[in-house]
């Protein structure tokens, strides 16, 4: 219900013209027909404020829409470039391990338990290449919350890859530097070995060597050995018992050659000592009542036989008398000198 003011006259009842009034009567108008003056005067239907509401809330759900969509889809690109990242890191990580695995890892992993100074670094290295390395997977999902969880799981692996590296080239640096110090240590041993020999070779030796320039040879060496042997290069080391070792055989080889020229020089005396006597060969021998001498030069025999023979005879003691030695004096018996020097028997 709305009202309506009208201005009305009345007449004064003395006669007069009364002043205009005001008088507010009640008048019933339909709702539907009513309208809001707008702020410059006119007025506009009611209808449209409902309307101008309803395209506003349109504008606020589809609004809402997309910035969700856009959010979703900001959320999306930012899940996958972190997983992308984060798989780029495990494939770096990954390229590293490997390639310490397949190169000096395997290397070490041939070094045996004798080839070190410690042992546990052999042992060591052996648990580090047993480990099992991560599978990859990669970023696979297609949503944002599927990245976020590949992501998670590929910096672990990133992390894995990383720890394991390093503890694998520690185990693997330990075997190298174990094996390095073994073999300085097996220089140096044989080095001293090779000087002990040499130095009582150098002592034996002398005086017994075919050249003597070998033996100053094996000392030369043996000094220079000397000023390496506390050294740390196994190298140079090695090379100073090779070059000691060298001047061994060089000393033993002159002393072999002289032991083999005093040999010679021996057997060609005895020889020449053989050849002289059979040159001139003599002797005299004297047996039973004979004498028999003989000379190499000159051919013949002078002998004296003395024999008596009992026999059948008118003789005392009954045989036959002693036949006289026709090849010297008569009747001397065992009174004869002895041969003079021309093979005969004077009396």
């Amino acid at each position: 219900m709305t009202t309506n003011t009208k201005k009305v006259a009345f007449v004064n009842l003395k006669g007069g013209v009364g002043k205009t009034t005001s008088a507010i009567e009640p008048v019933e108008t339909p709702a539907e027909n009513i309208t809001e003056p707008s702020k410059d005067g006119r007025k506009c239907p009611e209808w449209l404020p409902p309307l101008v509401a309803a395209v506003c809330a349109v504008i606020l759900v589809a609004a809402g829409v997309v910035g969700w969509n856009a959010y979703s889809g900001a959320k999306l690109a930012e899940a996958k470039e972190a997983c992308a990242t984060a798989a780029d890191t495990v494939r770096s990580n990954a390229n590293e391990y490997n390639a310490l695995l397949n190169g000096d890892a395997a290397y070490a992993a041939a070094v045996r338990a004798e080839q070190v100074k410690d042992s546990k670094t052999v042992e060591s290295l052996g648990k580090e290449l047993k480990a099992m390395a991560p599978e990859y997977e990669g970023c696979v999902a297609e949503d944002a919350q599927g990245l976020d969880a590949a992501t998670v799981k590929l910096n672990e692996q990133a992390d894995w890859y990383e720890t394991h590296e390093k503890s694998l080239s520690k185990a693997v640096r330990a075997v190298t530097e174990s094996k390095a110090a073994k073999t300085l240590e097996t220089a140096k041993t044989n080095l001293t070995a090779k000087l002990d020999e040499a130095s009582r070779l150098l002592a034996d030796s002398d005086g017994k060597v075919a050249d003597n320039a070998t033996r100053d040879a094996l000392s030369n060496a043996i000094d220079a050995a000397n000023g390496l042997k506390d050294g740390n290069d196994p190298a140079k080391i090695d090379g100073a018992r090779k070059t000691v070792e060298d001047a061994i055989n060089g000393v033993n080889a002159s002393v072999q050659a002289k032991t083999d020229a005093d040999a010679q020089a021996a057997a060609a005396a005895a020889q020449a000592q053989a050849q002289a006597q059979s040159a001139y060969n003599g002797g005299s021998s004297y047996s039973g009542g004979a004498y028999r001498r003989t000379e190499g030069s000159t051919s013949g025999s002078n002998t004296y036989r003395g024999t008596t023979s009992g026999g059948t005879g008118s003789g005392p003691a009954g045989g036959s008398a002693p036949k006289p030695n026709l090849s010297g004096g008569h009747g001397c018996g065992n009174s004869c000198p002895p041969p003079s020097s021309d093979g005969l028997i004077h009396h």
